[in-house]
Protein backbone atom coordinates (compact mmCIF):
# COMPACT_ATOMS: atom_id res chain seq x y z
CA UNK A 1 0.00 0.00 0.00
CA UNK A 2 1.46 3.34 -1.08
CA UNK A 3 1.67 5.93 1.67
CA UNK A 4 2.76 9.57 1.52
CA UNK A 5 3.73 11.84 4.40
CA UNK A 6 4.45 15.55 4.02
CA UNK A 7 6.55 17.73 6.28
CA UNK A 8 8.29 21.09 6.23
CA UNK A 9 5.42 23.55 6.19
CA UNK A 10 5.39 26.64 8.36
CA UNK A 11 4.98 30.40 8.50
CA UNK A 12 7.34 32.80 6.76
CA UNK A 13 7.37 36.39 5.61
CA UNK A 14 7.08 37.31 1.97
CA UNK A 15 10.36 36.74 0.19
CA UNK A 16 11.30 33.88 2.46
CA UNK A 17 11.89 30.21 1.67
CA UNK A 18 10.59 26.83 2.77
CA UNK A 19 11.36 23.29 1.71
CA UNK A 20 8.59 20.72 1.77
CA UNK A 21 9.33 17.00 1.91
CA UNK A 22 7.17 14.02 0.99
CA UNK A 23 8.28 10.61 2.16
CA UNK A 24 6.83 7.82 0.03
CA UNK A 25 6.62 4.13 0.83
CA UNK A 26 4.98 1.03 -0.60
CA UNK A 27 5.53 1.71 -4.28
CA UNK A 28 5.72 -1.49 -6.36
CA UNK A 29 7.14 0.56 -9.23
CA UNK A 30 9.49 3.45 -8.40
CA UNK A 31 8.78 5.13 -11.76
CA UNK A 32 5.31 6.37 -10.83
CA UNK A 33 4.50 10.05 -11.17
CA UNK A 34 4.60 12.30 -8.10
CA UNK A 35 3.34 15.84 -7.65
CA UNK A 36 2.54 18.70 -5.32
CA UNK A 37 -0.89 20.30 -5.15
CA UNK A 38 -2.19 23.11 -2.97
CA UNK A 39 -5.51 24.36 -1.74
CA UNK A 40 -6.23 27.73 -0.16
CA UNK A 41 -9.36 28.36 1.93
CA UNK A 42 -12.39 28.86 -0.31
CA UNK A 43 -10.49 27.90 -3.45
CA UNK A 44 -10.21 24.77 -5.52
CA UNK A 45 -7.20 22.53 -5.23
CA UNK A 46 -4.63 23.35 -7.89
CA UNK A 47 -1.56 21.57 -9.22
CA UNK A 48 1.79 23.14 -8.36
CA UNK A 49 4.51 20.91 -9.80
CA UNK A 50 5.04 17.33 -10.86
CA UNK A 51 8.01 15.10 -11.54
CA UNK A 52 8.28 11.98 -13.65
CA UNK A 53 10.72 9.59 -11.93
CA UNK A 54 11.36 7.70 -15.18
CA UNK A 55 13.24 10.65 -16.72
CA UNK A 56 13.09 13.33 -13.96
CA UNK A 57 11.17 15.65 -16.26
CA UNK A 58 9.27 18.36 -14.40
CA UNK A 59 6.36 20.70 -14.91
CA UNK A 60 5.34 23.80 -12.95
CA UNK A 61 2.29 25.99 -12.90
CA UNK A 62 3.10 29.39 -14.34
CA UNK A 63 2.77 31.32 -11.07
CA UNK A 64 5.55 29.34 -9.35
CA UNK A 65 7.93 28.82 -12.26
CA UNK A 66 11.35 30.21 -11.44
CA UNK A 67 10.61 30.29 -7.70
CA UNK A 68 9.81 26.64 -6.86
CA UNK A 69 11.89 23.56 -7.60
CA UNK A 70 10.63 19.99 -7.41
CA UNK A 71 13.12 17.16 -6.95
CA UNK A 72 13.23 13.49 -6.05
CA UNK A 73 15.56 11.18 -4.17
CA UNK A 74 14.99 7.49 -4.83
CA UNK A 75 16.66 5.78 -1.87
CA UNK A 76 14.79 6.47 0.30
CA UNK A 77 12.02 7.82 -1.93
CA UNK A 78 11.52 11.43 -0.88
CA UNK A 79 10.12 14.20 -3.03
CA UNK A 80 10.96 17.82 -2.25
CA UNK A 81 9.54 21.19 -3.11
CA UNK A 82 11.98 24.04 -2.59
CA UNK A 83 10.00 27.26 -2.44
CA UNK A 84 11.87 30.55 -2.73
CA UNK A 85 10.69 34.16 -2.88
CA UNK A 86 7.39 33.14 -1.32
CA UNK A 87 4.38 35.40 -1.77
CA UNK A 88 1.21 35.73 0.32
CA UNK A 89 -0.75 34.13 -2.52
CA UNK A 90 1.32 30.96 -2.03
CA UNK A 91 -0.36 30.44 1.34
CA UNK A 92 -2.26 27.14 1.26
CA UNK A 93 -2.34 23.57 2.43
CA UNK A 94 0.19 21.72 0.30
CA UNK A 95 -0.45 18.08 -0.59
CA UNK A 96 1.84 15.41 -1.92
CA UNK A 97 0.24 13.08 -4.46
CA UNK A 98 1.21 10.09 -6.56
CA UNK A 99 -0.13 7.91 -9.29
CA UNK A 100 0.00 4.11 -9.08
CA UNK A 101 -0.65 3.77 -12.81
CA UNK A 102 1.57 4.81 -15.76
CA UNK A 103 1.50 8.34 -17.10
CA UNK A 104 2.66 11.63 -15.67
CA UNK A 105 0.76 14.81 -16.45
CA UNK A 106 -1.83 16.84 -14.60
CA UNK A 107 -4.67 15.78 -16.85
CA UNK A 108 -4.54 12.35 -15.25
CA UNK A 109 -5.93 11.50 -11.84
CA UNK A 110 -3.67 11.09 -8.83
CA UNK A 111 -4.89 8.26 -6.61
CA UNK A 112 -2.67 8.48 -3.53
CA UNK A 113 -2.58 11.55 -1.30
CA UNK A 114 -0.83 12.73 1.83
CA UNK A 115 -2.59 14.59 4.62
CA UNK A 116 -1.04 17.93 3.77
CA UNK A 117 1.23 20.51 5.34
CA UNK A 118 0.29 24.15 5.88
CA UNK A 119 2.26 27.00 4.35
CA UNK A 120 1.48 30.55 5.48
CA UNK A 121 3.19 33.57 3.96
CA UNK A 122 2.68 36.95 5.58
CA UNK A 123 3.18 40.28 3.84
Amino acid sequence: QVQLAESGGGSVQAGGSLRLSCAASGFSDSRRCMAWFRQAPGKEREPVARIDPSDLSTYYRASVKGRFTISLDNAPKIMYLQMNNLKPEDSAMYYCAARTLPGCYFGLSFDVWGKGTQVTVSS
